[in-house]
């Protein structure tokens, strides 16, 4: 089934947690009140997305929600993750909320013996606290791994290891992964055998990174990349289970070099190419991401580059026009 070329929902952190790319905002959403992120998933609803995918629940073993096991981030907003619960319930949004990401950086994997069973007692923790939200769709496992022709072995293990206990914690929420490396995919049968693996496992939903925005792949690549991909979940699905497939839109750019300076917004026509290129071939259109790179002009809580003014206005237009 394709998707409507649009975006149908969006990633968002309190704070980034990569040097330089949060610029335009980290400082900002620091002193949001719980008000203000409320209004910003009100925003989110406006463009006709339905999901939000938290990007991370603690940063640098620092927690953006009232934890047992780490100690808080300071910011204006005690509880911003209840914040955005709330706002989704008001804006009728479903809300994948990040079960990894704790630490400063997102690794795949670890030979530590407690690894897995530190990912456990938090998605535990967060469980106990938001588990009443009625917009708690899911868990989203940020847990990245670049695929190089195949998901990595370490990956595997993990991902098929955390996942079957989060459906046992309750098997109603949904599990979403969003790899990169995704013009490396290998069409062949062992990757088939993987998404079942994957899909046996309990993962719902892959939002494959189009990576136009961090310049590893161009706008003019993304019909044959997922095309491929396509053939793939089909392939799969033959055999036994596989996760749906759905696309993870970089609407950004970087402000001076890549990975070393700033997100800024995208121009729409690229942004345009790209939504045309993939839809096709995806359930949903997930973006990297609203907050920050999108803002009505009057926003009350305005946070990114000015040209996010720009972007709102043309992303809307555009969706008139189409």
């Amino acid at each position: 089934m394709a998707a409507e070329p649009r975006l149908q929902g969006t990633w968002m952190d309190f704070q980034h947690q990569n040097p330089h790319d949060g610029d335009y905002w980290n400082e900002i959403t620091a002193h949001f009140s719980a008000a203000q992120w409320r209004g910003k998933i009100g925003e989110i609803a406006q463009l006709g997305c339905k999901y939000v995918v938290i990007m991370s629940s603690a940063l640098d073993n620092l927690a953006f929600y009232p934890s047992r096991r780490l100690s808080q981030r300071t910011l204006a907003c005690a509880n911003p993750i209840a914040a955005v619960l709330e706002g989704a319930v008001e804006s009728g949004l479903k809300v994948f909320v990040s079960c990894g990401f704790y630490g400063h950086t997102t690794e795949e994997t670890s030979e530590a013996d407690d690894y897995l069973e530190w990912h456990k007692q938090l998605a535990a923790e967060l469980y106990e606290q938001y588990a009443g939200y009625s917009s708690f769709y899911g868990w989203y496992v940020p847990n990245e791994a670049e695929i190089n022709g195949h998901f990595s072995v370490g990956m595997m293990r993990f991902l098929t290891s955390i996942t079957p206990w989060l459906k046992q914690l309750d098997a109603a929420r949904s599990i979403l992964i969003a790899p990169y490396g995704t013009r490396k995919v290998t069409e062949d049968d062992a990757y088939a055998v993987q998404l079942n693996e994957l899909g046996a496992a309990g993962i719902d939903y892959i939002a494959y990174q189009d990576e136009v925005g961090v310049q590893k792949s161009r706008v003019d690549e993304l019909d044959a990349i997922y095309a491929r991909l396509r053939r793939l979940h089909d392939r799969a699905q033959k055999t036994g289970a596989s996760p749906a497939l759905w696309a993870d839109t970089e609407i950004f750019d970087f402000e001076g070099k890549a990975y070393a300076s700033a997100l800024v917004p995208a121009d729409m026509a690229r942004i345009a190419s790209q939504l045309k290129a993939i839809a096709p071939y995806v359930d949903t259109m997930l973006c990297y991401q609203v907050h920050g790179l999108m803002n009505p002009p009057d926003s009350r809580q305005f946070c990114g580059h000015p040209d996010s003014a720009r972007l709102w206005q043309e992303y809307r237009q555009w969706c008139k026009d189409e």
